[in-house]
């Protein structure tokens, strides 16, 4: 398989933002909204919901459309491959994203189901995370992916914790 750094060093300013967006705009942006329209209190459980709703969630769920529709954007752009011989396995993780975001997005109506998305999705944020560690990050998308990923992994850990105990 042929590996490229040509676009190691460019940042994809559209991923980078798009991906801070889910990750962190929109659930505070859920969190306070739903605090000042509905009077419910900011609490831990609050915050859980919107941010597995969308870092979990729309996250996923949009990455693994994009990954189903695009795979060359996340084996150039994060993975570093350019060799459409990948594209297969990159298809099958976007539909694995899919599934674990539907679940996360379901959750928002069905709250029994934040526990499950929170328990699969911070595994996989957690492995994914991981493995890019292992490896050598040779750009600034793949940092991104790295670092939010991980930053995902332990909030989804702390909510896990605290929602068994």
């Amino acid at each position: 398989m042929t590996t490229t750094n040509t676009t190691a060093d460019k940042p994809n300013m559209f991923y980078i933002i798009s991906v801070s967006v889910l990750t962190f705009v929109l659930p505070i942006i859920g969190f306070v909204a739903e605090h000042l329209f509905t009077d419910n209190t900011l609490t831990f459980d609050l915050f859980f919901k919107w941010f597995i709703f969308f870092a979990v969630g729309f996250r996923l769920f949009l990455a693994g459309i994009k990954q189903v529709n695009n795979p060359a954007f996340t084996a150039k752009q994060i993975f570093h491959i350019d060799n459409p011989d990948c594209y297969p396995i990159l298809r099958e993780l976007g539909f694995a994203n899919m599934c674990f975001g539907l679940v996360a997005i379901i959750s928002l109506f069905w709250p029994e189901w934040r526990i499950v998305s929170a328990f699969a999705s911070g595994l996989y944020y957690g492995i994914a995370g991981i493995q890019h560690s292992f490896q050598k990050t040779s750009g600034i998308n793949e940092k991104f992916a790295l670092w939010t990923d991980l930053i995902i992994f332990i909030l989804l850990v702390i909510y896990f914790i605290k929602t068994i105990a």
